[in-house]
């Protein structure tokens, strides 16, 4: 009888508007849109299901053809027991993962052709024999498999795509401290050990980036979280730990409770989807931190509740924090290695931290979501004036700016980005003024119009859908961001002061 009736108010609030919703979209992480394609004809294939039209006329159709990780019905057969990380790779993740291996043996290797043609040669390059040729294909092939053996002859370390990696470091492979960075890094700890750290001048210099060794400290200052004054700070620690797990022990237990039971449900099954390539996250007690760190803050903002794209929002800073106390990878680190002590202030200080980040956005989750509505029409305006080309590609082929920004502007474009760019983004979202709610409206526009070519290239609306779900930015590094800032910033600054300027 109990279970008739949950499945009878899933069912019933998935009507609601602002209630738990599923979310359309690529599963976590983004994929090259040509692998995703690839996949998508194999399931067909498989499944066999005649369909009348080959393609999607309208964006129900698109929806009820393409199974997602966020369907209700997966809610209803949940199960509960923490997962591994090998359970939770689904035929997606394991595509990712194929592909990038294979991106890395290329990488590694590169073989002769070997079918080379006169014309293939240039002038200046000689073969003394054909033996001499033959010799150097055999070498080559020789190589390759030498390559791929040792690969497989490795199965302890599991293979963590790139998506995946934490590494703060640019995709071009550049060395991870420069002399530049070594004088920025010494800036930084001067103004954080100066008596009042000067608020306005860390903001300027955190918003290229911060280093990784006085991140997490910026970001307790930059949040609001710790005052500036030094003598204070570590008072201030002491006593907003305490307050957090003095919530722990009175409202913890009311989790159980009719009322709440709902939502801690669907916060238990939404943390094994948190970055599910990720072995950091699907550790039993990180997926217990969670869940305290969601409960208390939803039971805390009962306007919103809880809300899908929230427990997206703890990772960042949790995996800040935990980087002031681990200096190797942090993706593989067993937090079971951490004292009790540690553990508390880092799952502390990421409550604290994520609660200031939502209480500026806080219009995105309450009932109807109206900041959410407000900001994806805003992108569209203002598409419509920086790209007129684009914006009418979408109208052609009856794309709406929701049916894909909503998911920017729930997840602060945390399901388009590897965490490592998110981590970077939100350096510089914290040094701008509303930069988590009013500056990100202009990083979306940069970032789409970034793919403007592949947009335009796609002539269906199933293409196009695809392609804006599945963003090829598993590459991407500290450089990528960077550009992406700098154009975000060039339209804030031609639109923000001048809000007429695109309107129609």
């Amino acid at each position: 009888m109990a279970a008739e009736n949950s499945k009878q108010f899933w069912k019933r609030s998935a009507k609601l508007p602002g209630s738990i919703q599923p979310v359309y979209g690529a599963q976590h992480p983004p994929l090259d849109p040509r692998l995703t394609k690839n996949f998508i004809k194999e399931r067909s294939k498989v499944n066999a299901v005649p369909l009348k039209n080959k393609k999607a006329s309208s964006f129900h159709e698109f929806a009820r053809n393409t199974s997602d990780a966020w369907d209700i019905g997966d809610d209803e057969e949940e199960d509960f027991s923490p997962p591994s990380f090998q359970t939770l790779n689904s035929k997606v993740a394991l595509a990712t993962a194929a592909q990038v291996l294979e991106n890395h043996s290329k990488l590694r290797v590169k073989p002769e052709r070997s079918q080379s043609t006169t014309s293939d040669i240039p002038a200046n390059y000689v073969i003394k024999s054909s033996s001499d040729a033959q010799l150097s294909r055999n070498s080559s092939d020789s190589c390759l498999r030498n390559a791929l053996h040792k690969q497989q002859s490795l199965p302890l370390r599991p293979i963590i795509p790139l998506v995946a990696r934490i590494s703060d470091q640019n995709a071009s492979g550049a060395p991870p401290m420069t002399v530049r960075e070594k004088t920025r890094l010494e800036k930084f700890r001067q103004l954080l050990s100066s008596h009042n750290t000067d608020l306005d001048e860390l903001r300027k210099c955190s918003w290229p980036g911060v280093p990784r060794e006085v991140r997490p400290v910026t970001w307790r200052l930059l949040s609001g979280y710790l005052p500036a004054n030094t003598e204070r700070r570590k008072p201030t620690l002491q006593r907003k730990r305490e307050e957090y797990f003095g919530f722990i022990e009175q409202y913890y237990d009311s989790r159980n409770e009719e009322h709440h039971q709902d939502t801690y449900r669907q916060i238990h099954i939404d943390i094994p989807r948190t970055n599910p390539l990720i072995p950091l996250f699907q550790q039993p007690l990180v997926q217990e931190i969670f869940e305290r760190i969601l409960f208390i803050w939803a039971i805390r903002h009962p306007a919103s509740g809880y809300v899908q794209g929230i427990n997206d929002l703890v990772t960042p800073f949790f995996v800040v924090f935990l980087s002031e106390h681990v200096e190797e990878d942090v993706e593989n680190f067993d937090v079971t290695n951490l004292s009790q002590d540690v553990l508390r202030s880092i799952e502390a200080d990421s409550f604290w931290c994520m609660s200031k980040l939502l209480d500026g956005i806080q219009d995105n989750y309450t009932f109807a979501q109206p900041g959410i509505q407000k900001k994806v029409k805003a992108l569209e305006e203002l598409v419509s004036r920086i790209d007129e080309q684009v914006h009418n590609h979408f109208r052609r082929y009856e794309v709406e700016y929701l049916q894909f920004a909503f998911r920017w502007m729930n997840n602060l474009l945390m399901r388009e980005l590897p965490l490592r760019c998110t981590i970077r983004l939100w350096d510089t979202y914290q040094s701008e003024p509303e930069g988590f709610s009013h500056f990100h409206l202009y990083v979306c526009a940069a970032f789409l119009i970034k793919w403007r070519k592949e947009i335009l290239d796609e002539e269906d609306f199933q293409g196009l859908l695809m392609l804006l779900q599945n963003l090829p930015t598993i590459h991407w590094g500290n450089e990528e961001i960077g550009l992406l800032l700098a154009e975000a910033y060039r339209l804030k600054y031609m639109f923000a002061d001048a809000p007429n300027h695109y309107r129609r």
